[in-house]
C-alpha cells in the first residue's frame, strides 16, 4: 500500500506531501492541471525512465520520494531477501532523483539502487494500467496472456514457452554445427597432423635432449679432459699432483697440533679436503674409462633436434614452447571432437520437440476448459456498463503447419465479442467501437486484479485515465466497480466523469495556479470540497445551486 508521495521542485510541483489513503483514490482537475503528474512520479519510484523535462524550471534537481507500506507482504520480503538486503521495518522508503543534465539517482531505505532492481520490486508495488489498454486488446499475445493470468495457467504457460525456447536453442545449434561441418573437420585433421608430428617431443623433456646431445657429441674431447684433470690431483709419476702435497700439508699441521689450535682446525679441514678430493678423482676416472656412447643414441637425439629445429621454424616459436602450445592444441581438438554431432544432435531436437508438444497440448486442453468460465465472467462483468446484450467467446484455431507453432502454444487464440441482438461475434478489431473496447479493457483489468489471490498482498492499481469512452449511468457503474474492487486493494485512479469521482474514498483535486511561476498545487478534498469539485465536473465552468444539488446526489448513498 502507498502511503505517501512527496515531490520536491518536479514538473509543475514546487514542494507537495500527498498522503494516500486505503481504497480507491481519484485524481480530478482541469485539462491541463497536471493530473498526470503524480502518475509520472510514482511511476518514476517504480524503475521507469527519467527525462529531464520533468525537473522544475530553474531547479538543479528534482526528489520524489514514495513510502509503502508492506505488512505481511511475503512477495516484498523475499524480493529483499533475494537481493541480500534487510527488511527491519514494515514500511520502505523509494526515493528518485532526476537532475536538470538528464541524471538520476535512486534509494531504497537510504542505500543506492539500481533501476533493475528498482523496476523488479515496483512490479510488485504497483501495477499500472495505462490509458492506451484498449489498443492492447487489439493483440493476440495479450489476450492469451490474460486468459491465461484468469485460468491461473501463467506457470504451465512459462513452462511451455521455455521448452519451445530450449528446442529453439537446439535448432540453432545443430544449423551453427553444419554450417561450420567442413570447417570444423579441417581443422580436426589440421589438429591431429600437428600433435602427430610433434609426438615424439611430447614423450622428452627436450631440456634433458639438448643437453645430453652437447655432451656425446663431444664426448671424446669430454674424456680427454677428464683424464688431465685426474693426472693433477693423483699420479703415480714424478710430477707434483694435488694428493700429493695435500699429504704434505696435512703432515706439517699434524706436527704443530701441540702448539697451535689453529694447526689443528686447518689439519681437519685438510682432511676434509683430502676425502672430498678423493671423491672427484674417482669421479673423473670413471669419466675418462667409460665406453664410448653407443653412436644409435646420438642419432636418436640428433633427429629429435632437427625435429624441434623443423617445427620451432615452422610454427615460430622456439622449441621449448613448442610443449606447451602442444597442449592446446590438444584442448581445442578435445573440444572439437566432443561437440554433439548432426545424428545425437537431432535426437535431442526431437526430444525437445516433443516435450514442447506434450506441454503445448496440455496448455491448449486446460485453455479450453477455462475459456467459457472466463468468457462468462467478463459478460456478466460487461452487461452492467450499458451493453446488455454483450457476448463474447474464446475461439480457438490450430495453426496451419507445425512451423507456425510458438512459444505461446499450437493455436491462435481469438476473443470475439458482440454487443448487439442477432449479430455474429468477430474479433474485437473488427467490429468494437472505442467506448466498447474502453469498457472491455477496464473490466479486463478488474477481474485481472481481483483473481489474485485474496490471502496474499496485492500491488496499489492505478488507472489513467479510466473513463475513456464512457458517461451517464455507465460512468457510475464503473465507479462502483472500482469502489468495490478498493475494498480489497488501493487503487489510484484519473477520471474526468463525476460520477466515477464520487465514489472514491479520497477525492484528490490537481489544480493549477499562474502566478510569477505556474504551480500545480494538490488538495485532498473535504465533502463540501468535493460537492463543488464534481459540480464543475457535472456542469462546466458555472457551478449553479442545480448542479450543486446533483453532486450531492451523486454522493448520496454511497457506502
Amino acid at each position: 500500500m502507498l502511503l505517501s508521495l512527496t515531490l520536491y521542485q518536479f514538473a509543475l510541483i514546487a514542494e507537495h506531501e500527498l498522503s494516500m489513503a486505503e481504497g480507491f483514490n481519484v485524481i480530478t482537475g482541469e485539462t491541463g492541471a497536471g493530473k498526470s503528474l503524480l502518475l509520472d512520479a510514482l511511476s518514476l519510484c517504480i524503475g521507469e525512465r527519467a527525462d529531464s523535462a520533468m525537473v522544475r524550471h530553474g531547479a538543479a534537481h528534482a526528489d520524489i520520494y514514495a513510502q509503502f507500506d508492506v505488512t505481511n507482504n511475503a512477495v516484498v520480503s523475499d524480493w529483499f531477501t533475494e537481493h541480500e538486503r534487510s527488511l527491519d521495518e514494515p514500511e520502505i522508503l523509494i526515493r528518485r532523483q532526476l537532475s536538470n543534465s538528464g541524471r538520476s539517482k535512486a534509494w531504497l531505505n537510504g542505500t543506492p539502487v539500481s533501476l533493475a532492481e528498482l523496476k523488479s520490486l515496483g512490479a510488485l508495488l504497483v501495477n499500472i494500467h495505462s490509458q492506451h489498454a484498449q489498443q492492447a486488446l487489439l493483440k493476440p499475445q495479450f489476450v492469451v496472456q490474460w486468459l491465461d493470468e484468469m485460468a491461473k495457467l501463467t506457470p504451465l504457460a512459462a513452462q511451455t514457452a521455455s521448452s519451445y525456447q530450449h528446442y529453439q536453442q537446439l535448432k540453432r545449434q545443430a544449423d551453427e554445427i553444419a554450417s561450420r561441418e567442413a570447417q570444423r573437420q579441417d581443422r580436426i585433421q589440421l589438429l591431429q597432423n600437428q600433435l602427430a608430428d610433434i609426438a615424439p617431443l611430447l614423450a622428452v623433456d627436450y631440456h634433458d635432449v639438448e643437453a645430453e646431445h652437447e655432451e656425446l657429441s663431444n664426448i671424446e674431447a669430454l674424456m680427454t679432459e677428464a683424464s688431465h684433470g685426474l693426472h693433477l690431483l693423483d699420479n703415480d709419476s714424478d710430477e707434483p699432483d694435488v694428493m700429493t702435497l695435500l699429504g704434505q700439508a696435512i703432515k706439517l699441521c699434524d706436527h704443530q697440533i701441540g702448539v697451535s689450535q689453529t694447526f689443528g682446525q686447518a689439519s681437519e679441514q685438510l682432511h676434509l679436503a683430502q676425502q672430498q678430493i678423493t671423491e672427484v678423482t674417482a669421479l673423473l676416472s670413471d669419466y675418462a674409462e667409460q665406453q664410448l656412447p653407443d653412436p644409435e643414441r646420438l642419432q636418436t637425439l640428433d633427429s629429435l633436434i632437427s625435429l624441434g629445429h623443423r617445427l620451432s621454424r615452422k610454427h615460430n616459436l622456439p622449441a621449448n614452447d613448442l610443449i606447451s602450445e602442444a597442449h592446446l592444441w590438444q584442448q581445442q581438438l578435445e573440444q572439437l571432437e566432443n561437440e554433439p554431432s548432426s545424428d545425437v544432435l537431432a535426437a535431442q531436437i526431437e526430444d525437445a520437440w516433443q516435450a514442447y508438444l506434450q506441454l503445448a497440448t496440455k496448455l491448449n486442453e486446460q485453455r479450453s476448459k477455462a475459456a467459457p468460465v472466463v468468457s462468462e465472467q467478463l459478460i456478466q462483468q460487461l452487461q452492467p456498463l450499458a451493453l446488455p446484450n454483450a457476448r463474447c467467446e474464446f475461439v480457438f484455431t490450430k495453426k496451419a503447419n507445425p512451423s507456425l507453432y510458438n512459444a505461446q502454444g499450437c493455436y491462435d487464440i481469438d476473443l470475439l465479442f458482440s454487443a448487439n441482438v442477432g449479430m455474429p461475434m468477430q474479433p474485437l478489431h473488427k467490429i468494437a467501437s472505442g467506448g466498447e473496447l474502453s469498457r472491455m479493457a477496464l473490466v479486463m483489468q478488474v477481474l485481472q486484479a481481483t483473481s489474485a489471490d485474496n490471502n496474499a498482498a496485492k500491488p496499489m492499481l492505478v488507472f489513467d485515465e479510466v473513463d475513456v469512452g464512457i458517461s451517464g449511468g455507465t460512468a457510475q457503474v464503473v465507479g462502483e466497480l472500482l469502489r468495490s474492487l478498493g475494498q480489497t486493494q488501493q487503487l489510484l485512479a484519473i477520471t474526468h466523469q463525476a460520477q466515477v469521482a464520487a465514489q472514491a474514498h479520497q477525492h484528490i483535486l490537481v489544480q493549477k495556479h499562474h502566478n510569477e511561476q505556474t504551480q500545480s498545487e494538490l488538495i485532498i478534498l473535504t465533502k463540501d470540497a468535493q460537492v463543488n469539485e464534481l459540480a464543475r465536473m457535472s456542469g462546466g465552468v458555472t457551478i449553479t445551486d442545480v448542479t450543486r444539488d446533483h453532486a450531492r446526489s451523486l454522493l448520496t448513498g454511497i457506502k
